[in-house]
């Protein structure tokens, strides 16, 4: 039986405690820590959970018995949280983004070999049966060769939601929507693309006057094989309409999923190709379901790699590479300049003090609250 510490218990605890509740034969939460004494009690109270309470995460790690730190806090504490746990011999799961800098990134995986502990970050969109199924679909080569991957990380926030206190600073978020929205959808596409060697990019803060970081960046992608992407990342954008499409060389298949092939007429022009459409369809309505997803299908993934039934899916390397596309993505919108990757450690960008040295201050942050009570994070506004 495992036991888990969740440190931070905010908007996104909640996901992970019903995940760790759905799966009470592998796991059992007996700690929760928050700097807001009030809210681990509040939890527990909430999900039924007889713990111990805690109002930091090094009380926990000194006095409690756990096996796994899940880290849930704002993106600036996920080093010094993650560092800490597997030092302390504890395995680390940690809520994106992984940190707010490469510095910060390779710091807790010199950690993770330090401790022989594991290390996962959260990429719950993976553990989706759409996602699962695109990725083996690329994969299997059945669409060809990709040759433009087109990524829409649409969301809209109201200018309140940077009211919250870590919200809307380089110093507490580490970044606007590229780092904290569009994060979700740059694993993906490094998933299923794999890195790319160039990036061009601007953004700007267009709707949120409460706020330091950019609200909308657009970033255009050279990949090793010669094939673009664009990538654009926005909490600008009304009805979330989200998506990944990949033009390969066969169809164009996308995330929702949807595929369109053509084939070419005597003179050039396209005519539907219904049979490689019907192909490719049935290859991914073939694929088996997940029997978990979201959260609960990373931390089932997780707690099985623990006891040794699974390989680990995501592990703290992936989630470091999310971190350097993004950082990739900031440095050419600032500077103006095509970034290559990977990054050198000798890059001012490398470290958190280029970023916050450099980054763009759009607005000043002059409306505060500590907390938006017992508001529920929605998904889609309906």
């Amino acid at each position: 039986m495992i036991k888990v510490g969740v440190v931070g218990v905010g908007n996104i605890a909640p996901y992970h405690l019903e995940a760790y509740l759905g799966l009470p034969e592998h796991c059992r939460v007996v700690a929760l820590a928050d700097i807001v004494a009030e809210k681990g009690p509040k939890a527990a109270q909430r999900f039924g959970l007889e713990v111990a309470c805690f109002d930091s995460h090094r009380k926990l790690l000194e006095e409690a018995e756990v096996d796994l730190v899940d880290v849930c806090t704002p993106p600036s504490t996920h080093a010094e949280i993650a560092i800490d746990a597997l030092d302390s011999g504890r395995h680390v799961l940690v809520e994106k983004p992984m940190a707010a800098s490469l510095e910060e990134c390779d710091a807790m995986l010199l950690a993770e070999r330090r401790s022989g502990k594991l290390l996962s970050v959260i990429a719950q969109n993976r553990f989706r049966t759409e996602m699962m199924r695109l990725k083996r679909l690329l994969s299997s080569g059945l669409a060809g060769k990709v040759l433009h991957a087109q990524v829409d990380s649409f969301w809209w926030r109201g200018a309140n939601y940077y009211d919250l206190w870590w919200r809307g600073t380089w110093e507490g978020e580490g970044g606007g929507c590229t780092l904290n929205h569009a994060v979700h959808h740059v694993d993906l596409l490094l998933w299923m693309m794999g890195a790319p060697v160039e990036v061009r990019a601007i953004m700007g803060n267009l709707a949120h006057d409460n706020s330091e970081v950019e609200d909308l960046s657009a970033a255009l992608l050279r990949f090793p094989d010669g094939a673009l992407g664009q990538l654009t990342s926005s909490v600008v954008h009304h009805g979330q309409q989200q998506q990944l499409v990949f033009q390969a060389e066969r169809a164009r298949v996308s995330a929702p999923f949807e595929c369109y092939a053509s084939r070419a007429l005597p003179n050039g022009f396209p005519e539907r190709d219904r049979q490689v459409e019907a192909e490719l369809t049935a290859a991914y309505e073939a694929m088996e379901p997940l029997a978990h997803e979201g959260h609960a299908g990373q931390i089932a993934n997780v707690l099985a790699a623990l006891e040794g039934r699974e390989e680990l899916l995501i592990d703290g390397e992936q989630g470091r590479r999310t971190i350097e596309l993004i950082t990739a993505i900031y440095d050419s919108a600032v500077t103006g300049r095509p970034v290559s990757l990977p990054m050198a450690s000798t890059d001012p960008w490398y470290r958190r003090e280029g970023l916050l040295g450099a980054a763009p201050r759009y607005h000043e942050k002059s409306r505060v609250v500590s907390d938006f009570g017992e508001v529920p994070i929605t998904t889609t506004g309906g």
